[in-house]
């Protein structure tokens, strides 16, 4: 486990490194400034396993030119059982940086409804790319609207059997200097995640796929998840993109 986090944490290290190094310009690159607009939903999917038997969604949007773009992510999930849930939604500008590299800022919302519903706001910066070794990296910064500082990291990375057989692994990671009881937040590292997901492409833009998550959390977190320090569960889902 120590070595699976030293891992996460050197992985955000290096790339932050990586990408503050001076850009240089991309050479025979054609920038082209004209607005369009893609939407992908990275997950659609339904965990069987878990009492609640959540349906679970991850989607990216922009709009926008090469240089300059509005990018929209959000993340979330509601219980097929009973009627509560969660989702994270971020609405973020950014400007490409380097060839590879986009630095990105601007706010996150938070809601959770159930039994006990609560919402949140944050000011998010970071950046978004691909690394070397053709690993996509999200490291970005947050300050809740308490003035509670937090950071999260996602990095995937595919692996191609055939033309439309491919493999999708995901890394993700988040840390508090605060911990904030009422949203299940410890201080220092709170949860490391690894996901796991076989997908065929029928079409480029529609993809079933099956899968594994597993997740650990640590520390106060785990103390607030009622010492729950381990899960995991298959998932079954479809990745679309227009």
């Amino acid at each position: 486990m120590m070595r699976i986090l030293q891992y996460a944490i050197g992985l955000f290290m290096a790339t932050t490194f990586l990408v503050g190094l001076p850009a240089q310009p991309a050479q025979a690159q054609t920038m082209d400034d004209k607005p369009r607009a893609f939407l992908l939903f990275h997950k659609l999917e339904y965990v069987p396993e878990p009492a609640e038997r959540p349906v679970e969604m991850e989607a990216t949007s922009w709009i926008g030119g090469d240089v300059n773009r509005l990018w929209l992510r959000g993340e979330g999930e509601t219980s097929t059982v009973h009627r509560e849930g969660e989702i994270e939604a971020e609405a973020l500008y950014g400007r490409l940086i380097s060839p590879f590299f986009d630095a990105v800022a601007g706010v996150r919302v938070d809601r959770r409804w159930g039994e006990d519903p609560a919402t949140r706001g944050h000011l998010a910066v970071g950046l978004q790319g691909l690394a070397p070794y053709n690993f996509e990296v999200e490291p970005t910064l947050y300050v809740s609207d308490e003035g509670n500082v937090s950071a999260g990291f996602a990095a995937s990375y595919h692996v191609l059997f055939t033309q439309r057989l491919k493999l999708e692994s995901e890394l993700e990671t988040t840390a508090a200097l605060q911990e904030v009881p009422e949203w299940g937040v410890g201080n220092g590292v709170n949860d490391l995640g690894l996901g796991f997901r076989l997908r065929y492409e029928f079409h480029r833009k529609f993809a079933p796929y099956v899968g594994y998550d597993h997740s650990w959390a640590f520390g106060e977190t785990a103390d607030f998840a009622g010492g729950d320090t381990s899960s995991g569960a298959f998932v079954f889902g479809v990745r679309i993109w227009r």
